[in-house]
């Protein structure tokens, strides 16, 4: 997928979980009218990964200037394409780049945290796995735990329905944080553009035999991000486009 780059030449991070041993990881940022939070999400990530790559999908508000702000590099779509479409192009852009060995899926609005992405990274270095995907439903329910009774009847049924995720032993399929290898990057071909990339995902998964594994995080259901969630609707309209996917040509 095309884009026009804006791209940023710094490449320091301040402070932060050794910068200089992430600068093989790219952080992939799919981006959509997230102008009041995205600076301060990209800044406080650049201080434990130096490249990062947001894709501006279309956006109508200040979120390419905020991107500009937090020195991540920019890539932007002259109109909405819808997720999976951004996070198609921020991997493209990525694995274009000198040294890009791992790869990582990061939400825009504040719910993911670097340190569940530092423990993802340290298992896609040094286990044979390929890809770790995370995961809200990896142990027993704490007092603390953050996910919605409707986020979590959606997630459920999305797995129940879906042989392909319970063979690959996924329980959070539709997690939007994950880790990756080269190969994926080099293998992944989302045609989905919207939320139900992250079915495709699960489908390419399965017939290229990535290696999976999961990993539980911690994810932040801040009031802000909460506004922005899934409905049980959007739930069915993944399904549906699932059934779509599936008759497109390869």
């Amino acid at each position: 997928m095309n884009g026009d780059s804006e791209r940023d030449t710094g490449l320091g991070g301040a402070g932060g979980d050794d910068p200089v041993r992430n600068r093989d990881v790219w952080l992939i940022v799919p981006c959509y009218n997230e102008g009041t939070v995205i600076e301060e999400v990209l800044s406080a990530a650049r201080g434990t990964f130096p490249h990062i790559v947001a894709v501006d999908d279309g956006s109508a508000d200040g979120s390419a200037a905020a991107i500009h702000r937090s020195g991540a590099h920019l890539v932007r779509h002259p109109v909405n394409l819808g997720q999976g479409a951004a996070i198609q192009t921020g991997v493209e852009y990525a694995r274009a780049q000198p040294g890009a060995r791992y790869f990582v899926t990061f939400d825009a609005d504040g719910q993911h945290q670097v340190k569940d992405v530092l423990a993802m990274l340290a298992r896609v270095r040094s286990e044979p796995v390929d890809i770790v995907v995370g995961t809200r439903f990896g142990r027993p329910r704490e007092a603390g735990d953050q996910v919605p009774l409707i986020k979590r009847i959606v997630l459920r049924t999305v797995v129940l329905l879906s042989p392909r995720t319970r063979r690959l032993g996924l329980t959070d399929a539709h997690n939007g944080l994950r880790v990756f290898n080269r190969r994926v990057a080099d293998e992944l071909n989302l045609r989905m553009n919207g939320m139900s990339h992250a079915s495709e995902f699960v489908e390419l998964m399965d017939t290229h035999g990535w290696r999976v594994a999961e990993q539980p995080v911690d994810i932040l259901y801040t009031e802000y991000s909460m506004s922005k969630g899934q409905s049980l609707l959007n739930g069915i309209n993944i399904l549906s486009d699932g059934f779509v996917g599936k008759r497109l040509p390869r």
